[in-house]
């Protein structure tokens, strides 16, 4: 008989969701955030330090969303390389997004260290692996202008070498990245929780917000179980934006990510596929990530192959079939885990912090969450705290959506077939 997978993350065996009981909503507060993701706690701890009164309105239980199911990789990728921003952008403006990265990982990390968060936060490295030849060539590429205009740890493997880092022949090659980590994303979202209820914040967990309103020089947040007044709202809701905010959910393009966590896999064997314990990534368009459990028992392996269908099962099957393909001794290993999550995207394919009509707005974080979404939600804290605008390149005047697009994506299944089609034929 075939085992049942587990449909909860596997990230919630250390770290369930907790379920605080529902409390009377205030009738004011100074700031209210919708979203008790990476982006709503980092906002409300750094207000609340700040002396602000603060109201968290969540509509499931507090990180059930990407924040808990992604893969935690801490990675601040971008899905613009910098090669494509210099050419876009100029140097200058690529230059800054890049070193934004650089600093929003390095202030993850000082975080995670000076809040003595148990989170199995470690700085591993990334390997990313290249599909084709030409693939190896264009990261060479990425790599020496990289290094040329930032400096860095950025250095590539050769097919000869990467066994080093992997052991797969799947790849011709691969790019190094020395300044990215893993960390256990169900731990560390219940760090920031634990210090944000600590700091005084008010987090009502199943409460979904029905609209924001102007309230003469006040917004007001209607939920279910009643409305609260505040001069400033933040809404972080990303690739769970629903009818409550429509401007936005015009505006974020929700994609299912998939996961699944395998049996436990032998040690011997863990060396030689993952040497190092580095995070994993590859240059294919509908590519895999892919990591060590942070107790190094098993393998946590992600990807959009099987977006289009809510079949359990044949998620798990399309993962199964891409994870034998980079190792092909675990075809036919077992699985105990699989689950997924909506990630939020731009049509630019860049994070948007921007105040629309009073309300800030941090989204768009491309699959990136664990870097970017707490990197501006505390960018959209420091904006309402310090009365001025927040000092980062991803305050948006862009923010734009597309004709006939209303929060839903009819357009993905067209998306995911040509991807797929490039991937088979190397375009």
């Amino acid at each position: 008989m075939q085992r049942a997978l587990k449909t909860d993350p596997f990230w919630w065996e250390a770290a369930p969701r907790p379920d605080p009981e529902p409390e009377d909503l205030p009738a004011r507060a100074d700031v209210v955030i919708v979203g008790a993701g990476f982006t709503g706690l980092s906002a409300a701890l750094t207000l609340a330090r700040a002396g602000q009164r603060v109201v968290v309105l969540e509509k499931d239980r507090p990180g059930e969303g990407a924040s808990s199911r992604n893969g935690g990789i801490a990675s601040g990728n971008l899905r613009r390389n910098f090669g494509s921003m210099i050419h876009a952008w100029g140097l200058e403006r690529a230059k800054a997004v890049e070193a934004e990265g650089q600093a929003a990982r390095a202030d993850l990390a000082r975080f995670i260290e000076d809040e003595n968060i148990d989170c199995d936060w470690k700085l591993t490295g990334r390997f990313t692996g290249a599909m084709r030849p030409k693939h190896y060539e264009a990261l060479a590429s990425e790599c020496a202008l990289l290094n040329r205009h930032l400096g860095g740890e950025v250095w590539m493997a050769s097919k000869a070498e990467q066994h080093a880092e992997i052991g797969s022949d799947l790849y011709h090659g691969g790019m190094v990245r020395e300044d990215i980590g893993g960390l256990h994303p169900g731990k560390f979202h219940q760090g920031i929780l634990d210090r944000v209820l600590a700091a005084g914040v008010a987090l009502h967990a199943r409460t979904p917000v029905l609209t924001v309103e102007d309230d003469s020089s006040l917004k007001r947040v209607r939920t279910d179980r009643g409305s609260i007044a505040a001069p400033h709202v933040i809404v972080a809701t990303n690739g769970y934006t629903g009818r409550a905010t429509p401007w936005l959910r015009r505006r974020i393009v929700p994609i299912p990510s998939q996961i699944i966590a395998t049996d436990p896999i032998p040690q011997d064997m863990l060396d030689r596929l993952m040497p190092k314990r580095r995070m994993l990534s590859e240059t294919r368009n509908l590519y895999h990530y892919f990591r060590p459990a942070p107790d190094d028992s098993r393998i946590v392996f992600g990807g959009r192959a099987g977006a289009l269908t809510e079949n359990e099962s044949r998620k798990a099957a399309r993962l199964g079939a891409g994870l034998a393909q980079i190792f092909p001794e675990l075809a036919g290993i077992g699985m105990t885990h699989c689950w997924f999550g909506y990630t939020g995207f731009t049509f630019d394919f860049m994070p948007k912090l921007v105040v629309h009509n009073g309300v800030h707005y941090a989204a768009g974080f491309c699959g990136s969450g664990v870097v970017w979404a707490r990197w501006l939600g505390i960018k959209a804290a420091q904006g309402i705290a310090g009365n001025h605008p927040p000092e980062t390149v991803f305050a948006a005047g862009d923010f734009a959506t597309r004709p006939l697009y209303y929060g839903r994506p009819w357009f993905l299944p067209l998306m995911v077939g040509w991807y797929e089609f490039k991937d088979r034929t190397g375009l």
